[in-house]
Formats: C-alpha cells, sequence, structure tokens
C-alpha cells in the first residue's frame, strides 16, 4: 500500500500547519519495538537473491515508510508490485522484497526483531 502526500486526507488546516493522516496504514497487532531506519539504494538493486534461504525467500517484517527520493518497488511473493516514488508514504507487508528503479532513499519503521533478524541474514551472505 502507498499515498502520495497530496492523497493523505486533511485532518488539520490552520495558518501556518497543515497535519495530514491516513488510518488504517497497516496493523502493528503482536510487534513489540519498533526500529527506525534510512535505507540508500542505488539504481537497479534488487535484493531478491539475498533473501533466498529466508521463510518464502523474502523478508518476513512489515514496514511503514516514506521514499525521500527516487523509486523504489514492492515485490510480492503473489505477484503483486507496488511502486512507490519520491514524496510517497508506503507499507509493505510481509512476504516482500525490493527493487530500486532509481537511487532512492527511503525512511522506514520497522518491528525490531523481526526486521534486525533479517538485516543480521543479509549481512552474512555479504560479509558486513
Amino acid at each position: 500500500m502507498h499515498i502520495a502526500k497530496e492523497d493523505v486526507p486533511v485532518r488539520i488546516d490552520a495558518p501556518g500547519a497543515v497535519a495530514r493522516q491516513q488510518t488504517e496504514f497497516g496493523d502493528v497487532t503482536g510487534y513489540g519495538k519498533m526500529g527506525a531506519e534510512y535505507f540508500s539504494f542505488g539504481a537497479g538493486t534488487d535484493i531478491t537473491e539475498l533473501l533466498h534461504g529466508l521463510e518464502d525467500d523474502t523478508c518476513q517484517s512489515p514496514h511503514w515508510g516514506y521514499v525521500v527520493k527516487g523509486a523504489i518497488t514492492a515485490l510480492y511473493t503473489d505477484g503483486e508490485e507496488e511502486t512507490s516514488r519520491t514524496g510517497d508514504l508506503f507499507y509493505w507487508r510481509p512476504g516482500h522484497s525490493v527493487r530500486a528503479e532509481e537511487d532512492t532513499d527511503v525512511v522506514m519503521f520497522s518491528p525490531q526483531e523481526e526486521h534486525g533478524a533479517v538485516i543480521d541474514y543479509i549481512r552474512g551472505k555479504v560479509g558486513g
């Protein structure tokens, strides 16, 4: 799921401040602490091969985030692909990989334990 800033409903529009809120933007039930992450991907980067060996060969952590710049596509096990671009908010459900369509920076919030395990797995594969 992704949404452009202009499509996020305005809840407060006052002189000097506009507050937008999209409700029901993913579910955090059952997750503990959240981690905040800033990722940078070069154009063409596809992490699919790095996830092989995990459950369904994909990341099983959900993510909520914002595309600071660029374009990134979430690739799901059911064949769905969803591209988020500069200024979009996104939610990636468990069972995904990602591919950067251009140089891309994203800010994400993810369940710390689940995504930490995926990061550790990838680090083991790339020797990081």
